[in-house]
């Protein structure tokens, strides 16, 4: 079926246009237009050695994030949250390409393809997002760009750069090794990268192997940087390789994720504005299955996917004192989910199991937004959008079933299908997004920014239209760590999160010496995609199933930030104190129960001392215990714990050295949000009670980079 614009989007680009062509008339010129960052709870993270050195996973450059917690997952594919929204609640951009997950157990999140050595920065939008930065979705948006290209400053020489880092950690013998080189002139300028990120199983504090956390990734990429007086393109190919990874919180594991990406953006600065455009592709193809005797069984399962679109942006100073910024964008995602015949099985054959078979999400979006200085103490942003989602999909099957047993075993499922294939599965919504922010400084020593913001999503392609109703095909679904069964519903509605939020900020006049941060927030959801249970997965062992639902949910919390200057000079070089605290609550409006995976209270507090060429740190993390679960979800709780984590750094000429103790007296705790340790239990027999996931014990953390 061809994809359709709806009335909305005429009205809404009528109203665009002569916004454009006034704009343009003006011409302005956009460096004359100095305007404060209004957005609220918005940071920037620049990479360094210390994220690389822990951890192999890009999401861990987040977790110093007050708003940001971490779903366990596999050793390179945890999934963010952010303030108890997760996944496909928050707007991903690689590079500005927008990722979707291709898996019914989210294996794959967008920020698994891509190494913490290749970021350059991460961008971070909670609550209240700018319509700019995308819509179809409530929590907020993470943006993650590669390190920016660099150009020869004069044509006679060329510049040549280059770099090699290697990092072992001694938990899970993990290692990771990276090069990176670049040729430019004053015009071109293009870089290699490449890189691999491997580990075994991780302890626990006692000692214990974590069955099926283990994992092995390869990468490259190639970027060409061509630059004009005032213009820039960019362009990346890229291909990854994950050649297995363990999921303890889940049935199966990854056997397989290759994916290949292009990606352009280009940026050209007019005297009368800005204009940033950008088109992209990738397609990646994922297996799961059993590689190890960390976890046995025979069940192939494949998806297919691609994701590929284009975003449009103008800057357009209006006067100045106001910044007008339109654009338009469009993402398609596609998705094949199917699960082949095992031979010799009577259940799991004659047939392909499709799961999704030629699944489609299209999102085309608007937007206008005005950002306004409108004296040295008040700057506002207000903004609007409109997006229009339609999804698709085709007729499915199950296995079937052979013998005299597989039949009767699939009857569920055949039954299921044929329901399925008999109905109407095409759906589309239009969302209204809306974003209001304002930022006071009242004083050189305090400020206030305060917003609303209305923000809608779609279900995604599992939420909608998984089928199957058989105890093993409900299992199979679920990105949730909790190996609890799931069907979708072609019927659910968006999520529509109305959410208001503050921060407070005092620091002294020079903004150097200290400052604090304290951000309450809040958010009623509308149509909340939760969960209603249907029944026991009694073959299974008795874990519970349920359908996606539309329910009301109401989030709410407190964020606190700090950061101060205690010495400067002597013997100690300079010191600070530096710290964040967050604590969210969620609960369903109905009847007041927990949402699932909720962080409970956490602060870490770093005490920080550079000298020359020498970096050191002390940090504590402590965290509270987990009693507020949910419990329709068998959610298991958790104790409190402290960790304690140390780490140094030296530069030498063009080397540095890198050192860490993470878990210095080798804690055991379990992870709040790390669900069930399902490989472990499995292992020993699959008997008792499924306890909750332990964390990593005590790792010691080495590493050096080489630049020229």
């Amino acid at each position: 079926m061809p994809f359709k614009y709806s009335k909305r989007y005429i009205f809404i680009s009528s109203i665009l246009t002569p916004c454009l062509l006034g704009a343009t008339a003006l011409r302005a010129n956009a460096e004359d237009l100095v305007l404060q960052n209004v957005e609220v709870r918005a940071e920037k993270l620049q990479e360094t050695n210390a994220a690389s050195l822990n951890a192999s996973d890009t999401a861990t450059l987040l977790e110093t994030h007050p708003s940001v917690d971490l779903y366990q997952a596999g050793g390179v594919s945890a999934i963010p949250s952010i303030r108890g929204l997760n996944d496909d609640r928050i707007k991903f951009t690689v590079d500005g390409a927008s990722i979707t997950s291709a898996c019914g157990n989210h294996m794959n999140p967008a920020l698994s393809y891509v190494s913490p050595s290749n970021v350059g920065s991460i961008e971070i939008f909670a609550g209240i997002t700018p319509v700019s930065l995308g819509g179809d979705s409530i929590a907020g948006t993470i943006n993650v760009n590669s390190p920016s290209l660099n150009f020869a400053r004069d044509a006679d020489n060329l510049l040549v750069e280059g770099s090699a880092s290697s990092f072992y950690r001694s938990n899970n013998n993990g290692l990771s090794a990276d090069i990176k080189a670049s040729a430019a002139n004053q015009k071109i300028s293009i870089g290699f990268s490449g890189g691999v990120d491997r580990a075994q199983s991780y302890e626990d504090g006692h000692g214990d192997k974590v069955n099926s956390t283990q994992f092995d990734r390869r990468h490259q990429s190639v970027t060409l940087g061509l630059k004009g007086d005032a213009q820039l393109l960019t362009v990346k190919v890229a291909h990854q390789d994950i050649l297995y990874q363990g999921y303890p919180n889940q049935y199966m594991d990854m056997t397989d994720n290759n994916s290949d990406s292009v990606n352009a953006n280009y940026k050209h600065q007019f005297d009368w504005g800005k204009l940033d455009a950008s088109v992209y592709w990738q397609q990646v193809k994922h297996e799961m299955g059993f590689f190890s005797s960390e976890k046995r069984g025979m069940m192939p399962m494949k998806t297919e996917g691609k994701d590929y679109g284009y975003s449009f942006k103008l800057d357009l100073p209006i006067s100045q004192a106001h910044l007008l910024r339109v654009g338009n964008d469009y993402h398609r995602h596609t998705l094949n989910d199917y699960w082949p015949p095992v031979a010799g099985s009577d259940m799991m054959s004659p047939d392909t199991f499709k799961n999704i078979n030629n699944g489609t999400r299209d999102r085309f979006g608007v937007f206008a937004e005005v950002e306004s200085k409108w004296s040295p103490e008040w700057t506002t942003l207000l903004g609007v959008r409109d997006d229009y989602v339609k999804t698709d999909t085709g007729n499915v099957q199950s296995y079937g079933g052979s013998g005299m047993m597989g039949p009767m075993m699939n009857m569920a499922d055949t039954d299921a299908a044929m329901a399925f294939n008999a109905r109407s599965k095409s759906e589309s919504d239009n969302h209204i997004d809306l974003t209001a922010s304002a930022k006071y400084e009242g004083s050189q020593t305090n400020s206030i920014e305060f917003g609303y913001a209305r923000k809608t999503r779609s279900p995604n392609l599992y939420e909608r239209y998984t089928w199957g109703r058989g105890e093993m095909s409900m299992a199979m679904i679920g990105w949730f760590g909790d190996t609890n069964g799931y069907v979708g519903d072609i019927k659910l509605k968006p999520e529509t999160a109305n959410t208001l939020s503050a921060t407070f900020g005092w620091h002294d006049a020079n903004k150097q010496a200290w400052n604090f941060t304290l951000t309450p927030h809040y958010s009623y959801i509308q149509d909340y995609i939760g969960v209603n249970k249907i029944g026991d997965a009694m073959m299974m062992g008795m874990f519970p199933l349920f359908q996606f639902d539309n329910q009301d949910a109401q989030i709410y919390g407190l964020e606190a930030t700090w950061k101060a200057a205690l010495w400067d000079g002597g013997n100690f070089g300079q010191g600070r104190l530096a710290g964040n605290l967050g604590w969210t609550r969620g609960e369903r409006v109905s009847n007041g129960q927990d949402l699932y995976h909720i962080m409970p209270l956490h602060t870490r507090v770093a005490l920080e001392q550079n000298k020359g060429a020498w970096s050191n740190a002390v940090e504590l993390q402590l965290v509270n215990k987990k009693t507020r679960v949910d419990e329709l979800r068998l959610e298991p709780k958790t104790a409190g714990y402290g960790l304690l984590n140390l780490r140094t750094s030296y530069q030498w000429k063009h080397v540095q050295f890198d050192a860490a103790v993470n878990n210095l007296f080798d804690k055991y705790y379990e992870l709040p949000l790390g669900g069930v340790n399902y490989a472990t239990w499995n292992a020993a027999g699959g008997m008792g009670a499924i306890g909750a996931l332990p964390g990593l014990g005590r790792s010691v953390n080495v590493g050096f980079t080489l630049k020229y």
